[in-house]
């Protein structure tokens, strides 16, 4: 037992605790907020699984885990080899196993390296985030913690963990598993992979970007040695601690390398990546950006066309600041349509009801009923599945989708290190404006409707308020506001914007300049420039 107290700052944001390396690394730091998990759960005689991205001070943290759980009375750690599980990975052993829950070592997209970030996420045993109400929890019991239990040191050295098997520790059980063999076997049980590897026989191209993120080992035995793309197929395919000195964020911006090669003469057919811990991804066609939002659209509309799915679909969700492009696919198949606050977690219970089949997020995160996590592999096997059954490129297949159910121009604009006094202020200004605003107009836009987005779980009656401002405008325009919960340091604001065109308009315009007024709308209403001082935004994607 060791003497601790409540340390400022350990509430988690949307997906899980994030700070600097330097801020988690700092003695009883990881222990504290570790303990208070442990304290919320009572882990006594239970399992769970661990792992993470690989990122700098993962097998520190894992050791700490272990020792902690040891000393706290769990029965089982069932562990990734080298300590490297990717976040869908975890979701999905969880299930397998029928464990209590996991610990995420990661900080998703977050840069890493002994400057960069660190993350600790729980989720329970339907495999998914910690709810709302369990996260409350959490935070009461670190913000009372007085002393956390810790054990000796299992292993010399995080070497030892390379070794598959089972070994025992003050009575505990650590299980250390194959990373990817599992989730491999659950790939290949939900796609056509005899369609696939066919229609790479037949000389399809492709490129998989993982950063030298977690999903390099996933994608290399996935897509070349079970699906045969050529040797090389996957690049960047090493997990670093660093991820190279890159930002494992797959956007065009991060993962410029890839957008510029698919857009060269020579580009292959197909090009994706994914981020640090597995679970976002991007999609890129030869000469063509599959914006998230449209490939969560496209991908519901399809899903049939691959065997996990071919009896069809019961729901689609989308986060609040994904564009209504899904919307619109489902009530063309006549299934629900859900829009949750930012969060994986809210999409559990609808998973779980099976009210929702595929879920998705404007920032790269799309996934289905097979976990309770996103996924960007699964994102990256159901497109080959679609382009193997459909025979069509990746132009083809999207313009098609417009053709059938208009466009949703989009994009996501971010102020990032914002001072929080300032973020914040803008933030409340905002919200003090919203009855006056509907009729406005606004660089030539009129407001139709303001709100400060609140939502009502279906499953659970739960509540969730303050998660965004909503700008609705004639003419099929909106505009989300809010300030995001997976940054480290300062305020990022984060502005979405989205223009529908229906079926009979110019389904090709330049994004950005589909979106300027609804942007300039946006902006002159906030009050972007006055309380920033910022005249445009440091990230657009």
């Amino acid at each position: 037992m060791v003497k601790t107290a409540p340390i400022e700052g350990q509430q988690p944001g949307t997906s899980g605790l994030r700070k600097k390396v330097a801020v988690f690394s700092k003695p009883g730091y990881l222990e504290t907020y570790t303990q208070a998990i442990f304290n919320a759960i009572d882990p006594a005689g239970k399992t769970y699984v661990l792992g993470g991205d690989g990122r700098f001070f993962n097998d520190a943290a894992i050791v700490t885990i272990l020792r902690m759980a040891a000393a706290n009375g769990v029965a089982k750690i069932i562990l990734g080899q080298d300590g490297i599980l990717s976040t869908p990975a975890v979701s999905h052993l969880i299930r397998k196993r029928s464990a209590d829950g996991g610990f995420i070592l990661s900080a998703s997209h977050n840069p890493g390296g002994p400057d960069g970030d660190f993350g600790l996420k729980y989720n329970t045993e339907n495999g998914g985030p910690a709810p709302e109400a369990l996260t409350d929890k959490i935070v009461a019991c670190a913000e009372t913690i007085g002393d956390y239990k810790i054990g000796g040191d299992p292993f010399e050295a995080l070497e030892t963990l390379g070794d598959l098997g089972l070994y025992t520790f003050d009575g505990m059980e650590i299980e250390i598993v194959d990373p990817v063999e599992d989730y491999a076997t659950l790939m290949e049980s939900l796609f056509d992979f005899d369609a696939i590897r066919s229609m790479i026989a037949g000389g399809f191209t492709l490129r998989f970007d993982a950063m030298h993120a977690v999903t390099g080992p996933y994608a290399t035995e996935i897509l070349e040695r079970r699906l045969g793309a050529a040797q090389g197929s996957v690049v960047n395919g090493v997990p670093l601690v660093d991820f190279g000195e890159g930002h494992p964020d797959p956007n065009p911006v991060w993962a410029k390398e890839l957008f510029d090669h698919m857009h060269a003469p020579d580009a292959p057919d197909f090009g994706a990546a994914s981020d640090g811990d597995g679970d976002r991804n991007m999609i890129v066609g030869k000469g063509i950006y599959v914006a998230p939002s449209d490939s969560l659209a496209l991908l519901a509309a399809n899903a049939h066309l691959a065997p996990g799915y071919a009896k069809g679909i019961s729901g689609v969700a989308r986060s609040m600041p994904t564009s209504a492009a899904s919307d619109r696919v489902a009530k063309a198949l006549g299934v629900e349509a859900f829009q949750t606050p930012t969060g994986w977690k809210f999409f559990g219970n609808l998973l779980d009801a099976g009210r929702a089949t595929l879920c998705g997020e404007e920032s790269a995160g799309t996934g289905s009923d097979h976990v309770r996590e996103k996924d960007g592999l699964w994102a990256v096997l159901l497109w080959l599945n679609i382009l193997a059954v459909r025979k069509d490129s990746v132009a083809d297949i999207l313009r098609d989708h417009w053709q059938t159910y208009g466009r949703d121009y989009y994009s996501r604009h971010d102020y990032e290190g914002l001072e929080s006094t300032s973020a914040n202020a803008l933030m409340v200004e905002l919200k003090g404006k919203l009855p006056t605003l509907p009729g406005q107009i606004a660089a030539g836009l009129t407001v139709t409707k303001a709100e400060d987005f609140a939502y009502t779980d279906p499953i659970d009656g739960s509540v969730a308020i303050g998660q965004g401002i909503i700008l609705t405008f004639e003419g099929g325009a909106r505009a989300m506001l809010r300030l995001s919960g997976t940054g480290t340091e300062g305020a990022t604001l984060r502005v979405y914007l989205e223009q529908y065109a229906d079926t009979q308009s110019d389904l090709d315009r330049d994004v950005q300049d589909a979106l300027k007024p609804v942007r300039d709308a946006a902006s002159e209403l906030a009050g972007i420039q006055r309380h920033t001082g910022r005249m445009s935004a440091d990230v657009v994607s």
